[in-house]
């Protein structure tokens, strides 16, 4: 059975409307933020433990084509 590693770090994302987000992004050991959101597939990206205007603590998919920046915290 493989096992799989997991990284969390902490970003930013503003997106077009003007929101901003702060929350958590799982990626591969070795691999750049910026890599989960200009060479992985898929249209959206998973945020965990989000804080914004509308909550916190939640779980977001937020759709890449809607991002405006992304700020890594790090």
């Amino acid at each position: 059975m493989a096992k799989f590693e997991t990284e969390y770090r902490t970003v930013t994302v503003k997106i077009v409307d003007g929101t901003t987000f702060q929350g958590k992004v799982n990626i591969a050991p070795n691999q750049r933020i910026s890599e989960l959101f200009t060479t992985q597939k898929g249209q959206f990206v998973v945020m965990t433990d989000v804080q914004y205007s509308g909550g916190s603590g939640k779980i977001l998919f937020i759709n890449k084509d809607h991002i405006l920046w992304v700020e890594p915290e790090d």
